[in-house]
């Protein structure tokens, strides 16, 4: 059995890292396995302190001082169960959580020691879990005669389907694509989260019961009034997809592309897709100048696809410094070692081309005072234009809500002023009795583990909410 609290004699040491001139060649992930002697040794680093800020600071409030107690001792079966009991995809959490910003930025031996690797401790469990064979699909005690219908099957609406089945609930997930984990296939290249991953949980999910519908589109193949109709309640998991604008001339010129699409065309690419867009070079960054411009993870994805698809140069222009980046600390780490160029305190003025795109005009800018949000606004300094070459200009400045297909519903949940929708946060139910929502479509915009949170609650809302029903129909 290791001891615990080794922090003071121990090393932080993440996985095998693959050097930076192989992984810039191909899509593999670039992290090695943790082996269970190094697993163990970096878990015995935890300090079980007594309050533990990275359970605190995890959307799913993990347990995670007890796993790592567990991982360390070499009870490896009874970690991953423990980690699996707050978190249906621990594997995926493991691989794409930003740490630095959650779990391992909060915990409390960061100050001169460095934090516990507690995501690729996540990982390792699991990867050994499924290798073991302790992972298993969700079994119910017994069969309800109730089913629910799932419209997205993303990490919300995935969370939402394990919990439900589990709970012996008839499952129905509605997809427009033709696989399922939504932005974890189609968003997330694979040298962070290998397709694999995600396909692994779609054979265990489906072998639990859970049944899917690909390539059904709500407002096109069903409408939300025929859903109502088929199940005694509903979850609308739609995420949000519809890029916001750049507000430059210019935008309009070929080769300014949406980052959803980008990514999209090298993952449906990756998977051995024909994909007429990024085989004509519209989608495709290979010998040209690309300029990324935004500064959140979706903007990390596009530079780093870029260097693999052979780009001539790759720059990432963001208007605020490194300090206020929103993207992961390790994610621009990663892209700089891949010889990404970040271009600092910039924006963009005016994309320039004549038919297509050949420079990008921008400004400098300084942080002023905070904004309503707590940051400081950044501001143009005067007369400092300047221009990039850019034969490729990929856009990744966030997503908004999507607007209602023709043909939804003739009646709609409530949405804001944003195009989100409306819940009742206790239970999650909008404004149509047994529908409910959860993930992005309500919260914005957000992290996959949140949407995983967002996901188990709904599933508990619309159980409780089920038997409360039932509850007072046999009290009349």
């Amino acid at each position: 059995m290791r001891p615990l609290l080794q922090f003071t004699s121990l090393d932080r040491k993440m996985p095998d890292q693959r050097v930076a001139a192989e992984r810039r060649r191909d899509f593999r992930e670039i992290y090695e396995e943790f082996d269970p002697a190094a697993a163990r040794a970096q878990a015995s680093r935890c300090s079980q302190c007594g309050i533990p800020y990275c359970q605190v600071h995890c959307p799913l409030s993990n347990n995670i001082p007890d796993w790592l107690m567990l991982t360390a001792e070499g009870r490896l079966e009874e970690a991953y169960e423990l980690a699996a009991a707050t978190n249906n995809f621990p594997e995926i959490c493991g691989r794409i959580c930003p740490q630095d910003r959650l779990c391992e930025g909060n915990c409390v031996i960061e100050k001169g020691f460095q934090s516990v690797t507690i995501g690729a401790v996540e990982r390792f469990l699991t990867e050994i879990a499924f290798a073991k064979g302790w992972v298993k699909p969700p079994r119910p005690a017994r069969e309800r005669a109730a089913t629910i219908g799932i419209v997205g099957a993303g990490p919300a609406g995935l969370a939402a389907a394990e919990e439900l089945r589990r709970l012996g609930y008839g499952v129905h997930v509605y997809d427009r694509h033709d696989r399922i984990g939504g932005l974890l296939i189609y968003g997330i290249p694979n040298f962070k989260l290998d397709k694999e991953v995600v396909a692994r949980r779609h054979r265990l999910l489906e072998e639990g019961g859970v049944v899917f519908h690909l390539g059904v589109e709500l407002g096109r193949d069903v409408g939300l009034d025929e859903l109502r109709r088929r199940h005694e309640a509903v979850l609308l998991a739609t995420g949000v997809y519809r890029p916001r604008p750049l507000a430059s001339p210019g935008v309009a010129l070929q080769g300014v592309v949406e980052a959803l699409d980008y990514l999209t065309a090298s993952n449906r690419k990756g998977l051995g897709e024909k994909v007429p867009r990024f085989d004509s070079g519209v989608l495709n960054a290979a010998g040209r100048d690309v300029v990324v411009v935004g500064g959140g993870d979706t903007a990390m994805d596009c530079v780093r696809t870029a260097v693999r698809q052979g780009a001539k140069s790759v720059r990432c222009l963001y208007r605020r410094d490194r300090r206020n980046m929103p993207g992961s600390a390790r994610e621009v780490r990663h892209a700089e070692e891949e010889g990404v160029e970040f271009v600092w305190l910039a924006a963009p003025e005016a994309v320039r081309g004549e038919g297509t795109v050949r420079e990008i005009r921008a400004h400098r800018m300084h942080l002023g005072t905070r904004d309503g949000s707590g940051r400081q606004a950044p501001l143009p300094v005067a007369a400092s234009h300047f221009t990039l070459p850019a034969g490729l200009v990929i856009l990744a400045l966030g997503f908004d809500a999507e607007e209602w297909p023709e043909g939804f519903a003739t009646e709609l949940p409530a949405r804001d002023r944003s195009g989100l929708i409306k819940v009742d946060h206790r239970g999650l139910m909008t404004s149509l009795p047994r529908v409910f929502a959860a993930g992005d479509v309500v919260r914005g915009a957000s992290l996959v583990v949140w949407a995983v949170r967002d996901g188990r609650d709904a599933a508990a809302s619309v159980h409780r909410s089920l038997e409360t029903e039932a509850s007072l129909a046999a009290a009349q």
